[in-house]
């Protein structure tokens, strides 16, 4: 048998384990050289690289809608702290220097969380989606991501999913970070808010860039091995030049192979390969 982490034996010991890592990334952001984007504008930069939204309220076998009308919540106040954030070039985007804490003195609700022991409730559930949005944005832009923490698991089936699976990234205060840099020679910006329904994002330019992107998901099917599920697919960005646009080339971002935690029964039968 497998001897427990020092995290794993209560939630008192997984709470300790949990401040020490927030405190390991405050001392390594205190001495890091990277420079942190800042500036806010009210005012939008002219050129949209992508516009993309998705839905906030989900329907969930098994979970509390009241975590979900809590998220909604907890994602408005994201906004508010994200929204119009410049980033300069050779800046870089941390998503939790940018939001600060998520807590209950913050206004945050209790939302759904996932956890080492799988999904459960804390305050500021939800915000994955936030970061999720931003990344997929990103991933639309010749912008380099530098922290990333993918989802391993297939979490939930799909519900009205508008992008590939798994491009999207997991988030915890405040070991667990999203980042990225400008790596371009021109201002970015973010714009973040919520409308009929659904979170909505937009990554701008000053001006457009020389390349557009397309994300495409190839081989997609579920496999039994053993007693279990996996989600199988690949996942590539297509380079595409704008003024021809010419697909120049794709590339491997991700090959997904991630256990399905949900129940068996919503996996589509015609989705299945026993190969």
């Amino acid at each position: 048998m497998r001897r427990k982490l020092f995290c794993e034996i209560s939630p008192t010991t997984y709470k300790i384990s949990l401040e020490k890592e927030i405190l390991l990334r405050h001392i390594k952001n205190f001495f890091s050289s990277d420079k942190i984007a800042k500036t806010h504008s009210k005012e939008e930069l002219p050129n949209i690289v992508k516009s993309h939204s998705s839905i906030l309220i989900r329907k969930l076998l098994g979970v509390d809608i009241k975590l979900q009308e809590n998220k909604v919540t907890n994602i408005m106040l994201a906004c508010n702290k994200i929204n119009g954030i410049v980033i300069h070039p050779g800046e870089t985007f941390s998503y939790w220097s940018t939001l600060g804490k998520a807590g209950k003195k913050q206004g945050y609700k209790e939302g759904l969380v996932i956890g080492m022991k799988g999904m459960t409730s804390g305050y500021g559930g939800g915000l994955c989606q936030m970061a999720n949005m931003i990344h997929y944005l990103v991933l639309n832009s010749p912008l380099k991501v530098t922290e990333l923490h993918h989802h391993s698991d297939a979490l939930f089936p799909d519900e009205r999913r508008r992008v590939p699976f798994g491009t999207g990234t997991s988030v915890c205060y405040n070991n667990a970070d999203y980042r990225f840099k400008n790596t371009s020679d021109q201002d970015v910006q973010i714009l973040v808010w919520c409308e009929n329904g659904e979170l909505c994002g937009e990554l701008r330019s000053e001006r457009p860039f020389p390349y557009r992107y397309k994300l495409i998901e190839e081989n997609h099917h579920f496999r039994k091995e053993g007693d279990r599920y996996y989600r199988i697919s690949q996942v590539y960005r297509v380079v595409i030049d704008r003024l021809t646009n010419e697909e120049l080339y794709k590339e491997l971002i991700l090959d997904n192979h991630s256990q399905v935690l949900y129940d068996y029964s919503q996996i589509p039968k015609d989705q299945i390969r026993n190969d």
